[in-house]
């Protein structure tokens, strides 16, 4: 097995583009690579391209009826069926949107094919984590779910046991849907309550159902929940989850939409917490899956201040060649985010804080609502798993 990790990467994802005025701006990917790359990591990382995701590998996940109705609004965006959810205000049509989409997809598939074949113990596509596209229909701005595909060939290729860790603001909906019956994968979502925000499910009594009851694990989180909060419930629910559901693959999307700054969710998460649970992942996945880790981007809407320096992180972890949050970002960096956007880039790889939480065995508070919403999805899985809440 390689040490050096995978990062995948084809200028072409910048294709996916809905629109100057759509919130999921493509300019976040090139900026993140960008950055990659004035802090030199893709001299650390085996940088690897893929094919698109073909039609036998898309019909793992979904329908042929809508693969084909994406083809047909690829080719005349005015012709999109909104029934599919192609040509509404979250997933516009637009020319080579089958052609983008396939291409993440088969980026996060052919990322998943390099862990599982040993040729590296982590692969990262930050241009993926489009989880909310289900079988038959785009949602959420995500036409193909690259994370339910990359699962998927998992399975194909002879995986059992499959762990899905999805710290995204938005409730991982589509990858739950995709394996709502299926004990081999466990999904594991901490995000905004759906009470406030899309897509409006990822309630705690949301647990899987037929063969896969207890495969699916939702932390609702208050409104307004910050670093420490944020910390305490994934590490009240994903390490003692993972050690019992031992997965041979660990995949993990890592949406930088937590942050406080985003501005289409409402939890209050600095750089510096994502970073901490992207360090957790990494570690979880040598813990308790031989190291095996696929992790993928997500969503992230403040494009120049966030994304970037976020998803630059998760590459230096995965390589094994951290960057340290002190980092003064590179001038040439800045310059290339004021030529394409004409703003400011931030100065440095940190928020200046400092993450520190309360572990969950140190106590439950019954009057906290974010101890309520931790204790709901124990209460809610952990007896289904044959775990203690």
């Amino acid at each position: 097995m390689s040490g050096r990790a995978q990062l995948m990467w084809d200028d072409a994802v910048t294709g996916y583009d809905f629109g100057e005025t759509h919130p999921m701006d493509p300019v976040r990917l090139a900026l993140t690579m960008g950055l990659v790359r004035a802090f030199g990591l893709d001299a650390a990382v085996d940088l690897r391209s893929a094919k698109a995701a073909g039609d036998s590998t898309l019909r793992l996940v979904h329908r042929e009826d809508y693969v084909a109705a994406v083809r047909a609004a690829s080719a005349n965006p005015r012709a999109a069926d909104q029934e599919y959810g192609l040509g509404t205000v979250d997933d516009p049509a637009f020319a080579g949107m089958h052609e983008a989409s396939a291409l993440i997809a088969g980026l996060s598939v052919g990322a998943a094919e390099a862990v599982w074949r040993g040729e590296t113990e982590h692969a990262v596509n930050f241009t993926g984590g489009l989880h909310h596209a289900m079988p038959g229909a785009a949602a959420g701005f995500c036409v193909y779910n690259d994370p339910a595909l990359a699962i998927a060939r998992l399975l194909e290729l002879g995986a059992e046991r499959v762990a899905y860790v999805d710290v995204d603001v938005h409730h991982g909906d589509g990858v739950q849907a995709a394996f709502w019956e299926d004990p081999r994968v466990l999904t594991i979502s901490l995000h905004e309550h759906p009470r406030t925000l899309f897509p409006q499910t990822g309630w705690p009594e949301e647990t899987g159902a037929g063969d896969g009851e207890g495969a699916a694990v939702n932390v609702a989180l208050p409104a307004g929940t910050g670093d420490a909060g944020w910390l305490r419930a994934f590490h009240a629910v994903v390490p003692e989850l993972l050690a019992d559901f031992r997965p041979q693959v660990l995949v993990t999307q890592h949406g930088a939409d937590t942050h406080f700054e985003d501005p289409l969710a409402h939890l209050a998460v600095s750089l510096d917490a994502q970073r901490a649970v992207m360090e957790s992942c990494h570690r979880l996945a040598h813990d308790h899956a031989d190291g095996r880790w696929v992790a993928l981007g997500g969503g992230g809407y403040a494009v120049v201040d966030v994304v970037p320096r976020s998803w630059t992180h998760l590459v230096g972890i995965a390589a094994h060649a951290p960057v340290d949050p002190e980092s003064v970002v590179p001038p040439a960096w800045r310059d290339l985010v004021y030529a394409r956007t004409r703003q400011l880039g931030p100065g440095r790889m940190t928020d200046g804080r400092t993450p520190h939480w309360q572990e969950w065995e140190d106590g439950y508070d019954p009057a906290d609502r974010l101890d309520q919403a931790i204790l709901a999805a124990r209460k809610a899985s952990f007896p289904l798993r044959g775990l203690l809440t």
